[in-house]
């Protein structure tokens, strides 16, 4: 058994949690699961399956797992995020069984992800290898930014070479939901960026400062929200994912995937972005 804390968040999850739990209960010292409010199975079938269930209410992601990080009754050193529809392939499982039993000098570890989308896993359109700190020692630890959250950790980090899955079971239909809701959040965040001074961006400094992995997607979110107009953004993407960074390559699922993260997700952003800024200048304008 590894000595590390696997914790998992869900909402109506009952299509991916069997799997999820399955993936690392009897790995993981303990498997904890943190739910907004479930109105199907997911809560019975995590209880069924040993994992532990706490609640706490959904605002949003980075909120959600700091209170994770912070409240729950943790008892392990080590901690694992997953999401409900990810799992680690068994290899991984052997590296970080490895890592763990020696005592580690870093405080946290980057892991490669696996995007399967219609059961065939995207390897282009930049999707490959994405890499994120899931993997991370609890005290050094806390998430940032409300939207696109990522764990930041204090002190030295390491890469894991093997990799983990993520292969949402659920239908088209759930994923429009809550993309659409998703796109909600980004839309908002977008403003809140626009609201701040310079001061209280970013320097080239800090962003130096960065893992390797934190600079690129930093970078890419300056250029989206400072040097692309709004509505031009999805078509922009489109390109940039489909042809520039190979996207073709996945064959039908990997142009259904793009067209939707860009048309569907991409367009309702921005709209949603633009229809905020226009109620809140005819506001602005009746007020005056």
């Amino acid at each position: 058994m590894t000595d590390l804390t696997v914790v998992i968040l869900t909402k109506d999850e009952e299509v991916n949690i069997r799997h999820s739990i399955g993936n690392v209960i009897g790995w993981a010292k303990d498997v904890f699961v943190l739910d907004s409010g479930s109105t199907d199975k997911t809560v019975d079938i995590a209880k069924e399956m040993g994992a532990k269930v706490f609640y706490r209410e959904f605002d949003n992601y980075a909120k959600q797992r700091n209170y994770a990080i912070k409240e729950l009754p943790i008892e392990t050193e080590w901690m694992l995020f997953l999401d409900a529809d990810e799992y680690l392939l068994p290899e991984l499982k052997e590296e970080i069984s490895q890592i763990l039993s020696k005592n580690p000098e870093e405080n946290g570890f980057y892991m490669k992800r696996r995007f399967h989308f219609f059961g065939r896993w995207i390897k282009h359109g930049g999707y490959y290898p994405t890499t994120l700190l899931r993997l991370f020692k609890k005290e050094f630890a806390r998430v940032e930014r409300d939207v696109n959250e990522h764990v930041h950790v204090d002190g030295k980090v390491g890469y894991l070479e093997h990799d983990f899955v993520d292969e949402n079971r659920k239908t088209i239909s759930d994923w429009i939901e809550k993309h659409n809701r998703y796109s909600t959040f980004e839309a908002i965040a977008l403003l809140e960026s626009e609201k701040k001074s310079k001061k209280e961006k970013m320097s080239f400094k800090e962003w130096m400062t960065l893992p390797k992995p934190e600079k690129k997607r930093v970078m890419l979110r300056y250029i989206s929200n400072n040097m692309i107009p709004p509505m031009a953004r999805p078509f922009v993407y489109f390109f940039y994912r489909y042809f520039i960074r190979l996207g073709f390559l996945d064959g039908r699922e990997g142009l259904i995937y793009f067209m939707m993260l860009s048309f569907i997700m991409g367009v309702a952003t921005n709209a949603k972005y633009y229809e905020i800024k226009v109620k809140k200048n005819k506001s602005q304008q009746y007020s005056a």
